[in-house]
C-alpha cells in the first residue's frame, strides 16, 4: 500500500472529508486532494501533522506500511519479569494528605521550621531570595535621549513636504505641492 493510499485510509478512519482533515491536521485543502490522487508525496512536516492529531497511529505503518495501522490493533503481551530476591524493591505506600495530617502534631503551627535540603560535598545551598519587581508608571521615561538623537529630532522638524504623488492603477499620476 502506498503512502497516498494510507493517507487516504487515514482520512476514512477519521470519518472526516478531505477538506475538514485538511483543516484538522492545519494545511491546505489543495494539498490533501494532490497527495490523495497521488499527483504529490506528503512532506516529513505533513506526516508529523497527521501523527501529532492522531496519536494512536503507528509510525511504522504511517511511514513504510509494515504493521498495524492503530496501537489498539497489536496484540496485548505481558511479559512477566521475574527479579532475583537481592534486587527486589521494597516498597511501603506512600501517605496521603489526610494520614499525614493526623500524624503530624505541629499541623497549622504558626512557627514554621525551614529545612535546608541536603546537598552533595561539590554542591551548595543558596536559598531563593524573595525579589520585589520594580514598578514602572506610564509617566515614567525609560531612558533619556542623547543629545546625538535630539539632534535629529531637531532635524527632522526643519524638513518640509516639497511635493506629493499619487500614482493610480490605470498609469495616470497627480502631483500636489504645497
Amino acid at each position: 500500500m502506498s503512502l497516498n493510499e494510507r493517507i487516504s485510509k487515514i482520512i476514512e478512519y477519521s470519518n472526516l472529508t478531505p477538506s475538514e482533515f485538511a483543516d484538522e491536521i492545519d494545511v491546505q485543502r489543495s494539498s490533501i486532494s494532490h497527495i490523495t490522487s497521488g499527483r504529490n508525496k506528503p512532506s516529513l512536516e505533513f506526516i508529523i501533522k497527521i501523527k501529532s492529531r492522531f496519536p494512536e497511529l503507528l509510525w511504522d505503518w504511517l511511514v513504510t506500511g509494515e504493521g498495524e495501522m492503530l496501537k489498539s490493533q497489536l496484540p496485548e503481551t505481558e511479559i512477566p519479569v521475574e527479579y532475583p530476591e537481592e534486587e527486589k524493591i521494597k516498597t511501603t505506600p506512600l501517605p496521603d494528605l489526610f494520614t499525614m495530617m493526623n500524624d503530624d502534631d505541629e499541623f497549622g503551627s504558626d512557627e514554621a521550621e525551614i529545612e535546608t535540603p541536603k546537598t552533595s560535598p561539590g554542591e551548595s545551598f543558596i536559598p531563593a531570595q524573595d525579589k520585589v519587581p520594580e514598578k514602572i508608571s506610564d509617566s515614567q521615561r525609560l531612558e533619556n535621549p542623547s543629545d546625538q538623537i535630539l539632534g535629529q529630532i531637531l532635524g527632522n522638524q526643519a524638513n518640509k513636504i516639497k511635493r506629493i504623488v499619487l500614482f493610480y492603477e490605470n498609469g495616470k499620476f497627480e502631483s500636489f505641492e504645497p
